[in-house]
């Protein structure tokens, strides 16, 4: 699965674009490069029901931002990614 798709299943299965999830980690104070994994975790499990890979992915997002590696970009494998930034403002949206 690519990291986008973790992404669209995460909007899929809490109705909150990936952005919107990032502003109410911002305002629950999980934000930046030192974020607790596990705090982000147990929010979206408890919150959301998401599982700890899903929420891994948010967390990767919390600490880096949007930009990924480009090593799986357009390498057409089971990881391959269309692009270096991962869209978060929803599915319906991206271009």
């Amino acid at each position: 699965m690519s990291f986008q798709a973790y992404l669209d299943t995460i909007e899929k299965k809490t109705g909150k674009t990936p952005r919107q999830l990032l502003d109410e980690a911002k305002a629950r104070g999980f934000d930046g490069p030192k974020v607790v994994a596990g705090d982000v975790i147990t929010w979206l499990a408890n919150d959301y029901g998401l599982g700890r890979g899903h929420a891994m992915a948010l967390v990767y997002v919390i600490r880096n931002g949007p930009k990924i590696d480009s090593k799986h970009v357009g390498s057409g494998g089971t990881h391959a990614d269309e692009s270096e930034v991962l869209w978060l403002d929803g599915i319906a949206t991206r271009p």
